[in-house]
């Protein structure tokens, strides 16, 4: 309560000495003040502000000869024609007179004097100091204006305590929709929060991202460009260059060229502009006598439509402009109104009484003076602005209509304080002219931009509507086509510090900006996701990437599938084998007692050929998805199969070096190995040790199924993990020194009896199973593909194969072929004959 106390006083104090200083010698004139049931005011810069030293705080004289300002002069007759339409209405305020107090705003001297003026009580012209603001009944209820946002916020900051609608027509700054500061501003005019959205999007649209940036002193411009700047960078916009035109600035000063030199430096095509009209008007004259041309120009509203800036001489040659207008709206009538006021008789002005003192910016003796043929010329830009003061107008009179009770035809005329004013003004929801007038919570209007550009190819400059922006959330829709632009062929400008990079290729930022860059590939396995273009990112482990590349594909899974051709062969040349296996049992079975057969092994036979069909079994595992049963079995079912058949086989061969060799030299020993069953405790004892190592290498090192995604970048290999483990490794070993065993005992019968002979096939049987295994691992050297499994069971098969074929086929022969071989006899006699060799020996 203190604080708003001391605001009070230093209002009062600021009005007396404001109102000691502007005493005029001449009463307001009569275009100024309308009495009225119920007064607004406006507040309208109807002349230019000059910049001047001031050692009082005196009010500036507006009315000066040469500083006539057109376009205030429209919005001026603007909110005239709105008060005069709603008081001669008979539907809107039926039984109510608006009345106006129009003030000159040409300086903000003159905006503080207005804005307090607005605020006196009628007849002291003074602001009474009360506790209770709620119950204050100034002079006026509402007001319109003023022009700008400097101006706004210092009249919107002056009557925010006493709630009092402030309605601008001009004032865009996105700053004065902060309710806490500023709670009774609204305006017609949209907020620039949209028109930088709307800029943004269109420098998006043409894919400039590299742009210079000069905005006009004071909060529009500053803030405007601050804001711009912000949105830009959140977009992947950078800014090559950024400067604000000096309030003070001239043409051809010191400031002004090297504001200029640097826009020639800067390598960006594109320069937005964010400035009111008079710094537009005094940088684009410094641009033309620059020559600074090929450039594209982005205007905002203030200046886009402004013939203050297509005047300027020379400017037809500066490049391609663009811009952000106010969609364009018509006063109707307003033109005939000026007409009418410039045809009327408007008297001398009237000398202010001793008495009293007259405010000294309600008189524009310009205005007094014009004629039909010398009246300023309604143009676009003006008609537009005019037509938001209207607006206002008309917004004002809807919330007092309602405030009034004026609904059943007859208004309920009474006090009416301004912040009951507020609250309707808020709510208001009309047509006007087909326009609907309605505010958001933020006080703003629901409007929307065109957006334009210049057109010289006439002998006069025009402008060509390419389409608006929408809200919220912001759109953009324009036809392209419509644009001449300034370079060869008709060809959108370019506006980048780097070329976009080819697809796949990351941007390595070269400096400061991320606009500025170089382009590197991405690498193998990494892609580029379009929402990050300045990092390469990693593939799923699922998927893969070649180099350079922005996308991921999903990687394929192999294995060694049943429909494959390889498999079918091999499958069928399993199956053959195992069928053999079979058939031989079943042979061996029924010539269980024939020579040939006890010479084998008699009843040892079915146990090898066993082994060899559990080997042939596992090698079933190979095909289709590896699982868990498959890994665990086909290769220790095949090491175990093939041990007890490699142990068989050579302790065969060595059964019979004994019997022949060695049961004269060494009695005792073949009376022990015989009594003691050496040959099946060999094999008992042989595959029992590989039976542990296979045992320990399932326990220690599980073969499992595992998708292996490090051989192949496109690829999942689904495989076991039993190759790389060291119990594959001892298993395989194991069954080699079996081998070599086998081969030792076999090469060392090579002069037994013929029958008995089995060193020749054992020998070719255990070399190609040698070879076998050595080609595997040859191959698996230097190749890790899909079939790799294949050429296991291959190297498994060729084993097996080998071993049946060396040992058993011969003697299939001789039982199916050459029974004449499978006799008694013929074995006697055969051993005979060894007998006399090694007599003879």
């Amino acid at each position: 309560m203190l604080l708003c106390t001391a605001c009070l006083v230093g209002l009062q104090l600021l009005i007396s000495c404001c109102w000691a200083f502007a005493c005029h010698s001449t009463e307001p004139s009569p275009d100024f003040t309308l009495p009225g049931d119920y007064l607004l005011a406006g507040l309208f810069p109807l002349h230019s502000g000059c910049l001047q030293v001031r050692h009082r705080p005196e009010v500036t004289l507006c009315d000066r000869t040469g500083s006539f300002n057109e376009h205030g002069y429209h919005l001026f007759q603007a909110m005239r024609l709105g008060v005069e339409e709603i008081n001669n209405s008979t539907t809107l305020l039926p039984n109510v007179t608006l009345g106006y107090q129009l003030y000159d705003v040409c300086s903000d001297s003159a905006n503080v004097y207005a804005t307090l003026s607005v605020l006196s009580l009628p007849g002291p012209h003074h602001i009474e100091l009360q506790g209770d603001l709620l119950r204050y009944s100034p002079k006026v209820l509402a007001v319109i204006g003023p022009d700008t946002t400097n101006r706004a916020a210092t009249t919107a900051a002056l009557l925010s305590p006493f709630l009092m609608p402030l309605i601008s027509y001009g004032a865009s700054s996105e700053t004065l929709s902060v309710k806490r500061q500023y709670p009774s501003f609204l305006r017609t005019i949209p907020n620039d929060k949209y028109q930088v959205e709307t800029m943004v999007l269109l420098l998006h649209r043409f894919r400039w991202t590299w742009i210079s940036l000069v905005g006009s002193s004071g909060d529009y411009g500053q803030l405007g460009v601050q804001a711009l700047e912000k949105q830009a960078t959140d977009q992947g916009i950078c800014i090559a260059f950024k400067d604000i035109v000096p309030f003070s600035a001239q043409v051809g000063d010191q400031r002004m060229q090297r504001l200029m030199r640097h826009l020639a430096q800067a390598t960006a095509t594109v320069v937005v502009v964010f400035s009111n009209r008079p710094l537009a008007r005094v940088f684009f004259e410094s641009v033309v006598l620059a020559n600074l041309t090929g450039k594209v120009w982005v205007a905002s509203e203030a200046w886009v439509l402004s013939r203050h800036i297509t005047g300027v001489p020379g400017i037809q040659r500066i490049g391609t402009v663009l811009g952000v207008a106010i969609q364009k709206r018509t006063v109707p009538g307003l033109k005939a109104f000026e007409e009418a006021y410039a045809r009327a008789d408007k008297g001398a002005p009237r000398p202010c009484h001793k008495s009293s003192c007259c405010s000294s910016n309600q008189v524009c003796r310009e205005c007094e003076a014009f004629t039909a043929h010398t009246m300023p010329k309604l143009k676009g830009f003006s008609m537009s602005s005019a037509y938001n003061a209207y607006r206002a107008v008309y917004a004002v009179a809807h919330g007092l209509h309602q405030l009034l009770g004026c609904a059943s035809g007859v208004c309920s005329r009474g006090r009416v304080y301004p912040w009951q004013l507020l609250e309707q003004i808020h709510k208001v929801n009309f047509l006007l002219h087909k326009d609907t007038v309605m505010f958001n919570d933020n006080g703003d209007p629901l409007s929307s931009y065109n957006i334009i550009a210049w057109d010289w190819s006439g002998p006069k400059w025009t402008f060509t509507v390419l389409g608006s922006s929408t809200w919220s959330p912001v759109q953009l829709d324009i036809n392209e086509t419509k644009i001449q632009w300034h370079g060869k062929d008709n060809q959108v400008p370019k506006s980048v510090c780097s070329s976009d990079c080819l697809e796949g290729h990351q941007r390595v930022v070269t400096g400061f900006h991320p606009c500025c860059f170089e382009c590197v590939p991405c690498g193998a396995g990494t892609f580029l996701n379009k929402s990050d273009l300045y990092r390469c990112q990693p593939c799923g482990k699922e998927e893969w990437a070649p180099e350079g590349s922005q996308t991921c594909f999903p990687r394929t899974v192999v294995f060694l599938a049943c429909q494959e051709h390889t498999s079918w062969v091999l499958l069928a040349a399993n199956t053959l084998l195992l069928l053999l296996l079979l058939g031989t049992a079943g042979l061996f079975a029924w010539h269980l007692d024939t020579p040939v057969v006890r010479s084998a092994g008699g009843r040892l036979c079915f146990l090898m050929l066993g082994s060899l069909a559990a080997g042939s079994g596992s090698l079933y595992g190979f095909f289709g998805e590896p699982t868990r049963p498959a890994c665990l079995l086909r290769q220790a079912l095949f090491a175990l199969g093939f041990t007890i058949f490699l142990s068989c086989l050579t302790v065969r061969s060595f059964q019979l070096i004994i019997i022949f060799k060695f049961s004269a030299k060494a009695p005792t020993f073949y009376r022990v190995w015989v009594q003691n069953h050496g040959a099946g405790l060999f094999v008992m004892i042989s595959s029992a040790a590989q039976l542990l190592i296979c045992l320990t290498w399932l326990v220690v090192w599980t073969p499992l199924p595992t998708r292996e995604y490090q051989r192949f970048p496109h690829l999942v290999m689904l495989e076991c993990t039993e190759a790389n483990s060291l119990g594959f490794i001892l298993a395989f070993l194991y069954n080699g020194l079996l081998s070599i065993s086998a081969f030792a005992c076999s090469y060392l019968g090579k002069d037994l009896p013929e029958n008995y002979n089995e060193a020749k096939c054992v020998t070719f049987s255990l070399l190609f199973n040698f070879m076998s295994w050595i080609a595997f691992f040859t191959t698996a050297s230097v190749y890790d593909g899909k079939y790799l499994p294949a050429v296991n069971m291959l190297a498994g098969l060729s084993s097996l194969s080998s071993g049946f074929g060396g040992y058993f086929l011969p003697k299939c022969y001789v039982i199916l072929c050459r029974p004449d071989l499978n006799s008694t006899e013929h074995f006697q006699a055969s051993i005979q004959d060894y007998t006399r060799h090694r007599g003879s020996t």
